[in-house]
C-alpha cells in the first residue's frame, strides 16, 4: 500500500506513513483497494475520528487519503474507491464521514461542505470548501460540532493545509 499512497502524492512517503501509523494504532476502520490484472492501482483508508458534538461525543469517520498510480488516474478509479468508502462508511453504521479535499473533486461524487451542516473543521488551516462530508443514516439532527482528529493526525502534521498550497485554496474558493 505504501508505494501506492507515495506514488499517488508525489511525496517523500509522508501520507504512506500516515496511514502505516493509523493502522498500527487500531485506527484504520477500511482499507479498500483497486486492482487491475493483479496489480493494486488506488487505495483509500477510512479511520476513526470524533465529531464533538453538544450532548455527547460521536465516532466518526475520516477518508484518506485516496491515493490512485499516476498512470491510472483519470480513468475512474479514484471515483470507484469513493464510492466504495461511502458505502463501506454507511455499512460499519458511521453517521458522517468527513474528508479535506478538493471541492470540485470531491464534490461531484456526493460530498458537500461540512460547514453547511453544522460542522466544524478539527483545524484553522482547512478551508472551508476544503472541509466535506457525507451525511449517512446514521446521522441525527443533533450531531454538529467539531471533529476532532486522533493525535497521529497532529503528529504527521496532516490536519489542515499549509501555505503555498492554504493560500491557493483560499483564492480559488474563498
Amino acid at each position: 500500500m505504501a508505494r501506492v499512497i507515495t506514488d499517488a502524492f508525489a511525496d517523500d512517503g509522508r501520507f504512506a506513513r500516515l496511514w502505516a501509523d493509523l493502522v498500527e494504532r487500531g485506527l484504520d476502520r477500511a482499507s479498500l483497494v483497486a486492482d487491475v490484472d493483479d496489480e493494486v492501482v488506488g487505495h483509500v483508508g477510512l479511520s476513526h475520528g470524533w465529531l464533538d458534538a453538544r450532548p455527547a461525543l460521536v465516532d466518526v469517520l475520516i477518508l484518506s487519503p485516496l491515493s490512485v498510480r499516476p498512470p491510472r488516474q483519470g480513468r475512474g478509479v479514484g471515483t470507484a474507491l469513493v464510492a466504495a468508502a461511502i458505502t463501506e462508511a454507511g455499512r460499519l453504521g458511521a453517521p458522517a464521514l468527513f474528508l479535506e479535499g478538493s471541492p470540485d473533486y470531491y464534490g461531484a461524487r456526493d460530498f458537500e461542505r461540512a460547514g453547511a451542516r453544522g460542522f466544524e473543521a478539527p483545524s484553522r488551516r482547512t478551508p472551508d470548501a476544503a472541509f466535506q462530508v457525507v451525511v449517512l443514516p446514521g446521522h441525527e439532527p443533533w450531531m454538529a460540532g467539531r471533529v476532532i482528529y486522533p493525535d497521529v493526525w497532529w503528529e504527521h502534521d496532516a490536519a489542515g493545509l499549509r501555505d503555498p498550497l492554504l493560500a491557493e485554496i483560499e483564492r480559488a474558493y474563498g
